[in-house]
């Protein structure tokens, strides 16, 4: 019994001594736990400050020593953004935007409804594209741009969602309303007649979306948030940059080339009403083509008048000659940006004559590296639009959205040579050498003296008063955003230049 009690006693101290281990065991844990914690939280602090200033520093410099982004197996590799916190607003409701026209057309206007948003405090939702026209392009915002590049590239300005969220759908009994803004408003047009719609209506839709900006007379601020948002926040998705770097780097290993936009594709004939070297059959089919679209509103049109006022693109033919008259070489390479032409090889024998070097997207890529685009006229202009702004001469044959679209972005990438051609002028030397009036060099001379000063120098834009129409388009020269506007004119010594190539 003695050894029994013994053993009992011993238990009973092992029992009392226990808890007082375990609880220092315990408080020795917690003390380690707290200090690894807090080490580790001041590691991850100092290597996230340190990885984002040292990465993101040495990132930088990489891209401004080459000024061009990585590649890995021919495909891009850009540095990641570093994009500033969002900015806090109270909004005062979204703003909807159909876009109308072309991908040009429709790229200037996303550009404005980013500026108006701002202007209005509104939330901007992300464009629907124009899925109607002429071309019936069934893409989406996001299959042409990068749409998560968009939202956050520019969320220090506005802010932009994917959609109107449910509890503003119609569907619910919130109403929205529709409507085409004013073309060419300025400032005071937003503020006084379009924000107070929101007071009713917590969504507005615009319905039509070109042109509804005035291209003078808006605060600096504003027209610099439009170059933003054109020249930084509107990139094309990763498969067209890669598709359309890679037919820069096939262009580029022959030497400078030149991008030739050559606008005589059938929707511009329709619209236009040119018919220059035409059959009868090819004018009666354009013809009713134009009768066909109840927005194109001219419908009887004579082509020659039409072309006497410069209002013609230049045919194939018309093409060869001025760039002969410009000086190009017989091997200068020719890429030619644009769609289908119309009449096809039978129209470009004179060019392709004159100028053996012309390629075109088709020629240069394989079938199925531009599968997924045919069938997708924005995408593939998209293509265009980047060989184009990177051609080392640009030369429109008519002056639309595309043509000055371009000729911004060459602007802003170091006024690069564009060739805008004087067509009214052109038509006039054009039909003087071919009626013998003008012998080669005399018509030759004539088009090189009347293009000195139209190869995409800096100047100011040309304004109007009252009729916007007529004067010059704010993203074809938004000086605003390219130099000092006092500094600009000190460029034009330099850069004045007549030298094509």
């Amino acid at each position: 019994m003695e050894g029994v009690h013994g053993r009992s006693d011993k238990l009973q101290g092992a029992g009392a001594a226990n808890p007082r281990s375990r609880l220092r065991v315990w408080f020795i844990r917690a003390c380690s736990s707290i200090v690894l914690w807090t080490c580790l939280f001041q590691l991850v602090t100092v290597s996230e400050l340190w990885r984002s200033h040292f990465f993101l520093g040495i990132s930088s410099r990489i891209h401004h020593t080459i000024q061009s982004p990585l590649q890995t197996n021919n495909e891009l590799v850009q540095p990641p953004p570093a994009f500033l916190p969002p900015r806090n607003y109270t909004s005062n409701g979204f703003l909807r935007v159909s876009c109308n026209g072309g991908l040009n057309q429709m790229r200037a206007a996303i550009c404005d409804m980013v500026a108006i948003s701002r202007l209005l405090n509104l939330t901007l939702v992300v464009p629907e594209l124009d899925k109607k026209s002429f071309w019936a392009d069934p893409s989406n915002f996001e299959e042409i741009f990068d749409v998560r590049h968009f939202i956050d590239s520019l969320r220090d300005e506005v802010r932009i969602v994917k959609r109107v969220p449910k509890r503003f759908s119609e569907k619910i009994g919130q109403t929205t309303l529709k409507m085409p803004p004013v073309s060419w408003s300025n400032e005071k047009y937003y503020l006084e007649q379009i924000l107070p719609l929101f007071d009713k209506h917590k969504v507005v839709h615009f319905n039509k979306t070109d042109a509804r900006l005035a291209n003078n007379g808006l605060p600096l601020d504003l027209q610099k948030l439009r170059c933003r948002v054109n020249f930084q926040a509107l990139k094309f998705t990763p498969e067209l940059e890669n598709l359309g770097q890679k037919l820069i780097r096939i262009l580029s290993k022959n030497g400078p080339f030149v991008a030739l936009h050559l606008r005589y594709e059938m929707d511009m004939l329709a619209f236009s009403g040119c018919t220059l070297g035409c059959t009868n059959e090819e004018a009666e089919e354009l013809k009713r083509m134009r009768y066909a679209f109840p927005s194109w509103r001219e419908k009887e049109i004579v082509s020659e008048e039409r072309r006497s006022q410069g209002l013609c693109p230049l045919t194939p033919e018309e093409a060869a000659l001025v760039l002969q008259a410009l000086g190009f070489a017989r091997e200068t390479p020719i890429y030619i940006a644009a769609g289908e032409i119309y009449g096809g090889e039978r129209r470009l024998a004179q060019l392709r004559a004159a100028f053996p070097r012309i390629v075109r997207k088709e020629t240069l890529l394989a079938n199925d590296e531009l599968l997924q685009f045919r069938n997708h006229s924005s995408q593939m202009a998209a293509l265009d639009f980047i060989v184009s702004v990177a051609s080392n001469t640009f030369v429109p044959t008519y002056y639309g959205n595309m043509a000055k679209l371009v000729e911004g972005h060459r602007r802003f990438s170091g006024f690069k040579k564009s060739i805008l051609l004087d067509r009214k002028k052109l038509v006039e030397l054009l039909d003087m050498h071919q009626n013998g009036t003008f012998s080669w060099n005399e018509f030759a001379n004539a088009v090189r003296k009347v293009h000195e000063r139209k190869m995409g120098q800096p100047t100011r834009r040309r304004v109007e008063a009252d009729k916007p129409k007529e004067e010059d388009y704010f993203y074809a020269n938004p000086y605003e955003c390219l130099c000092e506007v006092s500094k600009c004119d000190d460029l034009l010594g330099a850069l004045n230049s007549s030298h094509i190539q």
